[in-house]
C-alpha cells in the first residue's frame, strides 16, 4: 500500500453526498470514489499511526486490513434496525487493545463524518464483572484516578468523561462515597471533536497522535483494572 499523504477535501465531499443519496444503487455507482479519497487514504492513515501509536502502548492495535482490520465497515447492519439506510455516513476506526474480543478492554476512536472529525479514548459499555473492576480500582486508588482524570492535558484535550451512567449507586458501593458519580458510570470514554477542516490539515496525523497521548495515563489505568498489560 502507499504510504498516507492526508486526506483531501473530496473524502468529506464523498460523505457528504452520501448523506443525500444513502442507496445502493448511488454508492455502486460511485464505489470507485469512495474507495480512492476514503478507503484507501483511511487504511494508509492506519498503516501510518500504527508505529506511533505503539510508542504510547505496543499493546494498541492498528491493523490496515481492508476486512477485519482497524477500519469498520461502511455498511450498516439493518436487519434489526427500523434505520433501513444500507451505509453508515461516516468512517469509523477503532485501535484496541490487542486482547480485545477475548476480554473487555479499551482502545482509541476515530470518526470521520462529512462536518466533524471525533477522536475517543477509553471503553464503551464493558459487560458487569469488567465494570465491577474498574469501579474497585478507582475505590482501591482513589488519588491517582483524580490525577488521570482531572489531568490538565487530559482535560484539556478530552473534556470530561462521556458516556451512560446509572440513576443510582451500583450495589455495593457507599452512596456517600465522594467519587460516588465515577463509581455510577456504565462507560468510561471521551471524546473531543474538531471541524471536518482539521482532516485536510497536513499534521493531521501528528495532532491526532498527540490527543491519543493525552489519554495513555487514563487508558493505563482501565487496563490495570482490568488485568491487561499496557
Amino acid at each position: 500500500m502507499a504510504g498516507f499523504n492526508g486526506f483531501t477535501k473530496k473524502t468529506t465531499g464523498f460523505l457528504r453526498d452520501l448523506e443525500r443519496h444513502n442507496d445502493r444503487e448511488w454508492f455502486n455507482a460511485n464505489k470507485a470514489t469512495y474507495e480512492e479519497h476514503v478507503q484507501q487514504p483511511m487504511l494508509a492513515f492506519i498503516a501510518a499511526i500504527a508505529a506511533p501509536l505503539g510508542k504510547i502502548s505496543p499493546h494498541l492495535v492498528a491493523d490496515d486490513k481492508k476486512v477485519g482490520g482497524s477500519m469498520m465497515r461502511i455498511y450498516r447492519d439493518t436487519r434489526f434496525s427500523k434505520d433501513k439506510r444500507p451505509y453508515n455516513e461516516h468512517v469509523s476506526v477503532r485501535f484496541l487493545h490487542e486482547r480485545a474480543g477475548k476480554t473487555p478492554a479499551p482502545g482509541l476512536y476515530l470518526r470521520v463524518a462529512a462536518r466533524d472529525v471525533t477522536l475517543g479514548t477509553g471503553i464503551w459499555h464493558p459487560d458487569a464483572p469488567a465494570l465491577g473492576k474498574i469501579r474497585d480500582h478507582i475505590v482501591d486508588n482513589a488519588n491517582a484516578w483524580l490525577r488521570i482524570r482531572d489531568a490538565k492535558a487530559f482535560t484539556g484535550t478530552f473534556g470530561t468523561l462521556d458516556g451512560e451512567s446509572l440513576k443510582r449507586p451500583p450495589k455495593g458501593y457507599d452512596a456517600d462515597h465522594p467519587l460516588v458519580e465515577d463509581l455510577k458510570r456504565k462507560d468510561f470514554c471521551a471524546f473531543t471533536s474538531r471541524p471536518a477542516k482539521d482532516l485536510t490539515a497536513p499534521d493531521f496525523l501528528a495532532q491526532t497522535v498527540r490527543a491519543y497521548k493525552t489519554s495513555a495515563k487514563f487508558l493505563a489505568f482501565l487496563c490495570a483494572a482490568l488485568d491487561l498489560d499496557f
